[in-house]
């Protein structure tokens, strides 16, 4: 019941969340952005491909409104949680010690060869599928396999040891 009444909120804050484009940093010459943070809890941090700035001792923590890019590498701490809205208003939290690269990200509402991968090296992760799992090519890579993604609310863990724990979520309807 908990995690039903969590998702729910989750999918209402991302759907509002992505309207808001203002934000104060600026994105690669050549890319844009593919999605935003909507909610830190402890440390997480985003490791941008092209980097904008340089940060004295390495990266910096991630902050609500913060944009992510094609390619980005997010990582969580431990008791940490990183929430992600994108484009097509998938919605992505990912758990503590956890590491996920955002490879693919190609989006037009007006297109049907949208197509995205993320590659989830280790950790936990929730997602609610956007509109580009039901009308596109959205991929989850782990280490032990690639999983397609057709509109449904997956939570996937990956284990210190590699080995790969998938399971979906049903909204339950009281």
């Amino acid at each position: 019941m908990q995690r039903a009444f969590f998702l729910i909120v989750f999918t209402a804050l991302a759907l509002f969340a992505f309207s808001d484009r203002a934000s104060a940093q600026r994105a690669p010459a050549d890319e844009s952005p593919i999605g935003k943070v909507i909610a830190v809890e402890g440390t997480a941090t985003i490791e941008h491909v092209v980097a904008v700035v340089v940060v004295a001792g390495g990266q910096s923590n991630a902050k609500v409104g913060d944009l992510v890019y094609r390619g980005d590498v997010v990582q969580t701490g431990a008791d940490s949680k990183l929430s992600l809205v994108f484009a097509d208003d998938t919605a992505l939290n990912i758990f503590s010690n956890a590491r996920m690269e955002l490879t693919e990200f190609v989006y037009n509402p007006s297109s049907t060869l949208n197509s995205s991968l993320f590659n989830l090296a280790k950790g936990t992760f929730t997602f609610v599928g956007g509109k580009m799992a039901q009308r596109g090519r959205m991929r989850v890579d782990t280490p032990g396999a690639t999983m397609g993604i057709r509109g449904t609310t997956s939570h996937v863990v990956v284990g210190e040891d590699g080995s790969v724990k998938f399971s979906t979520l049903i909204e339950v309807k009281q």
